[in-house]
This record gives C-alpha cells, structure tokens and sequence, in this order.
C-alpha cells in the first residue's frame, strides 16, 4: 500500500476520527494516527480524550451515582422502601470500563466499514505536509498527505501549588479511578469538570468542598440559571466555596494538607483526595517541527481561521488544539466541516449555535447569549422563564427543581440565548439549538405544539412568557 494519502488525521479523538471517517466517505484515501495504547501496550485505543477518560466514562458514574443518590433519598417518597443500600465501587468501574470498551472497538470497526487506515504510533507534522509517525519501540516512519488534519486534543493543566502525584493529588482521569469512596474530598475548580466529578463523590458519601478562585460562580452561564443552579448544588452538600486561592497542597500521612485564602483569612483543610479541575491546555507537545509552518497564538492555540485553515496550505486544525469552546461536539463538527471543504464542498460550523452542557443533577445547558452578555453590549431584549416546580411531568419524576429561560429580541423576537437547569436540561437545550439554527422567535415557539405531560411543555411555557403570556405560571404586569 501506498504511503502517500488524500488526507492524514493525526489524534483520533471526537474531532479526529469523526473527521476521518467522513473523509473516507467523500471518496477520500484516508489514514488516522493515534498514539494511546491499551494497558497491556498491544493494541491502539480510538477515541480519544472523551471516549476513554472524558465524557463517556464521567456520564457512566453520573448516572450511577444519580441513581444511587435518588434510591436513597428520593425513593421513600415515591412510596418504594429499600433496605441495606450499598453502592459497590468495583462494579461501578467494571461498568464504565465496559461502556469505554464497547464504543472504543466501536470506532475501529467503522475505521473498518470505511476505509479509514489505522496508523498506531506518534504523529509529528513535517514540513510539505509530511507526517512522522513514531511506534512505541522509536521506530519512525514518513507518510506524505495532500492534507493533515491536526486533532490531537488537550490534557489537564497541573499547577505548581498541587503537583499530580497519580494518588492522592489526581487530575480528571484519577478522579475516574478511586477504588473506594473518599471520605473528604477537595476539588480545585469549579468548574463543568470540578462540578460533575466532585457530584458523582459526593452522592456516593464523599464531603465534598469545591475551591474555586473566582468570585462568581459560573461566570459564562447565565447568572439567574447559575445562581439557581448553586443553590440546588449546596443544598445537595456540595461546599463551594467562591473567591478562594489555594496556595499550597501537601501530602502527609495519607492526608492532603491544602492551605488557601479566601482575601480575608489564610485557612488549611484536610482531604483524603484532592482533585484538581481548573482547565485543560492544547496538546501541541511534539506535534509540529520546527519547519512545520504551523503558527501557535500567544495562548498556545494553534492559529486557524474561521474554516479551520492554518497558515499552511493543506493542514488543517480542529477541536481543543484551536479557539473555542473545548467540547467533543463542537470538535465533531469542525471534523466534518473540514472533511466536505477538503472533498470541494463549502459547508461552515455555526459557532453560535454550540450547545454547553454541565452533567449534574440539576442538569445545566445553555446556547446562544446570557442576559449579562446582551446587556453589556447593550442590546434591547426580552425574557420568558417557566419553572419546574410547575410542570406536571417533573412533578411526577419528583425533579422539580430549575427552569427554563429564553432570552428574545426586544423588537425582531428572534431568540438569541436559551437557558436551562433542571431534569433533563441536555436534552432540552437542543430544542433551542434548533430554533436558533433555523433563526426562529420566540413566537414560533409560542405557536408550536408541545404533548403533555413532558418536560418540553416548559420551553412552550417560557417561549409564550417572552410576551408575557405564559398559561401555568403568572406573568410580570407589562407597562402601560
């Protein structure tokens, strides 16, 4: 076989192998590099960040540990009676390592189906769009490419106050790893990954105290949605504790030993685990040489425009190594949106259309713009927001907190931010993902049909309180 290719995908992440696969689908001789190897060092893992220690493993005991947090507390409520409820941490990994297998050997069978060639090892982008691959043995071998796709992702950014030890001071990927449930658990960050691993613990029995630097709590969610949101997190035991600095995290005696300061006093508390969660850096470690041509922008991003082109004819950079939000799904888009522009097509991601997700309980999502946004640029807009609390559907699910909220414009009503936190809210933010792609109002929403009993009655409920005509809840008075 030729080792000369249309398209070379280096990283095979969300971004890389969804980019690879749509490119052996246009017609295109693909290959897809990926350097991660099984634990027993024979195989190639696919997948990834997300598929392997990200998205997919964190959901797996989100959603375990929810079950196991709503059979002890919620159930009694709802008239079912357990005994002697115990959560047994090794079949919990076992189940998640099982769901990671699964959709990992997933995606080598559709690397299989279409085309695309596994290529194990290093990937290293040359100059004239070569690519060195390097096996685990250091051997290395030269692939020539109409086109490179870089999509190698990015890792946990470790601070010098709190140096991984791979024990008791871990990153995102140890938190997925505990053989037993901590009983103090510190969490440095809180942010998406801080909040979600700090919940599976402290369902599961873990003190969890969140440090977080900032004194806002979720600066980029809208503030009324976060505000409800942290008011469900501390009644769930959650201690968050905003506006605090840690300076130092020392293990002794099995202990870690984390000193902060919150502007007013100087504190130490102790933890059996800390974790820390305050952000991920691009992956460009050995990626380019240095006559790539391949340019980094000062927060070390590879430089790409608005259709993922690098200054370098031909390569191309998609996911967490570019701009933008560090999330599998917009890193999926950016793959296909290069793929088709490779093959001659002229497609564009729409970049205010990406939906975020948080995976507590409440859920988190939002898209579009929050109200502080709009009214620092000083835009005249409208709000319509529904609660839970009033919908039959979450009555009877017993998961009433949170709300709804979309945010129209005060004179066109087209929608510009969709808000949710609540049940189910990663699955009802795409129902505004929707409507802002296909540049509706809130009137279209307002005029649309939802069934009853569901959770989606509450984004009708919001859409006709924009105007204030929401059927289950009072409207404001409007002004005369």
């Amino acid at each position: 076989m030729s080792d000369k290719y249309d398209v070379i995908v280096i990283g095979a992440g969300p971004g890389g192998y969804v980019a690879a696969i749509k490119a052996a689908q246009l017609g295109l001789k693909t290959a897809c590099v990926e350097s991660w190897t099984s634990s027993d060092g024979k195989q190639q893992v696919l997948g990834g960040t997300c598929l392997n220690i990200g998205c997919i493993p964190s959901k797996a005991l989100l959603e375990i540990s929810h079950k196991y947090e709503e059979a002890q507390h919620g159930y009694a409520d709802q008239g079912i009676e357990l005994k002697d409820l115990n959560i047994n941490i090794g079949k919990m990994m076992e189940r998640k390592d099982g769901i990671v297998q699964q959709l990992t050997g997933g995606i080598a069978g559709l690397f299989k189906t279409n085309g695309v060639t596994a290529i194990h090892g290093h990937g290293k982008l040359l100059a004239n769009r070569q690519v060195e691959v390097t096996d685990k043995d250091g051997n290395s071998k030269v692939y020539e490419a109409e086109n490179v796709i870089l999509a190698s992702g990015s890792k946990p950014i470790e601070i010098p106050p709190a140096p991984f030890d791979g024990d008791h001071i871990v990153d995102s990927e140890g938190a997925l790893e505990f053989d037993q449930v901590p009983k103090r658990l510190g969490v440095i960050g809180a942010g998406v990954i801080g909040l979600e691993l700090g919940s599976v613990w402290a369902r599961l029995g873990s003190e969890v105290t969140v440090l977080e630097a900032m004194d806002s709590f979720l600066p980029a969610v809208d503030q009324q949605v976060a505000k409800d949101a942290l008011k469900h997190f501390k009644k769930q035991g959650l201690d968050i504790k905003l506006g605090t600095r840690m300076t130092k995290a020392e293990v002794k005696r099995k202990l870690v030993y984390v000193d902060y300061e919150d502007g007013k006093d100087k504190e130490q508390v102790k933890f059996d685990k800390l974790i820390v969660a305050v952000g991920r850096r691009p992956n460009t470690e050995n990626l380019l040489a240095a006559d790539a041509g391949v340019n980094l922008d000062e927060r070390g991003f590879i430089y790409v425009d608005d259709n993922c082109k690098t200054d370098v004819p031909g390569v191309w950079a998609v996911g967490d190594v570019v701009r933008g939000p560090m999330l599998a799904h917009k890193a999926s888009e950016e793959g296909i949106m290069v793929a088709e522009r490779i093959a001659g097509h002229k497609p564009q991601v729409n970049y205010d259309c990406i939906p975020n997700v948080i995976y507590t309980s409440p859920e988190v999502a939002w898209v579009g713009k929050t109200e502080e946004q709009l009214k620092s640029e000083g835009e005249a807009y409208k709000v319509g927001t529904f609660p839970f609390a009033a919908n039959g559907r979450a009555m009877a699910a017993n998961s009433t907190g949170g709300m709804v909220k979309i945010i129209a414009d005060e004179k066109t009503d087209r929608i510009l931010g969709f808000h949710v936190v609540g049940p189910q809210a990663s699955e009802i933010v795409a129902q505004g993902v929707i409507a802002m792609e296909f540049g509706s109002s809130a009137e279209d929403l307002a005029l649309t049909c939802f069934a009853h009993p569901t959770l989606s009655e509450s984004v009708h409920e919001a859409a006709l309180g924009v105007d204030g005509g929401a059927i289950h809840k009072a409207n404001r008075r409007k002004k005369k």
